[in-house]
């Protein structure tokens, strides 16, 4: 009878104790999992990505800045252009710095999809042209909006993310900015006071 108890405790214990094994093995998996340690060069990697994407897309917002300084009819639009080219050549430059600390190489051109951007806006002109940089306009600060605050909330570079953090109210601005020139030159609004339909379908 003794030797049964005795065997019934052990096989109690030893299970107890697989199950705590088992328990313990659990939680430093899911601890592991949820541990930024895991996956430091997958966040390395995310970090640098956002830098060159923000590089490309800051080139682009200078180069079609200056084509809307050159090619728009609104005054609205040629000093977006104006603000863009400065505002983010600024941001540009703080970029570079922040990069070169990182030691992360920026790219020296601007994406596919930028460059397709360009070439559709640069063969338009008139109120053709400003409608349709000011909705370019919209949607781009729209997403970089999102991309920065992603970068600036969870980023894992200290640098990289100051840099994001600091840049996003101006985005936010240059966002409302956009916003506000799209409804001046909507035919609507930007073409009211104009009478010569001919002169309207000239861009076509």
């Amino acid at each position: 009878m003794l030797l049964e108890t005795t065997a019934a405790k052990v096989s109690y214990v030893a299970g107890l104790t697989l199950l705590l094994t088992t328990l313990g093995c659990w939680a430093v998996l899911g601890h592991q999992e949820s541990s930024p340690l895991l996956s430091t060069g997958e966040a390395v990697m995310k970090d640098e990505a956002f830098v060159r994407a923000a590089a490309r897309g800051g080139a682009a917002e200078v180069k079609l800045g200056k084509l809307a300084m050159d090619q728009g009819s609104s005054e609205t639009v040629k000093a977006f252009g104006t603000r863009m080219v400065a505002e983010h050549t600024k941001a540009g430059d703080d970029l570079k710095e922040a990069a070169k600390e990182e030691h992360i190489g920026l790219p020296a051109d601007v994406s596919a999809k930028d460059q397709a951007t360009y070439e559709r806006l640069s063969k338009l002109s008139g109120a053709d042209f400003d409608q349709a940089y000011a909705q370019d306009m919209v949607k781009d600060h729209q997403q970089d909006l999102r991309d920065f605050q992603r970068e600036a909330n969870h980023g894992n570079d200290d640098v990289i993310r100051s840099f994001a953090s600091a840049t996003v109210p101006m985005i936010q601005q240059h966002l409302d900015q956009a916003k506000e020139m799209l409804k001046t030159v909507l035919p609507t609004s930007g073409r009211r006071t104009t009478g010569n339909p001919s002169r309207q379908a000239r861009g076509h």
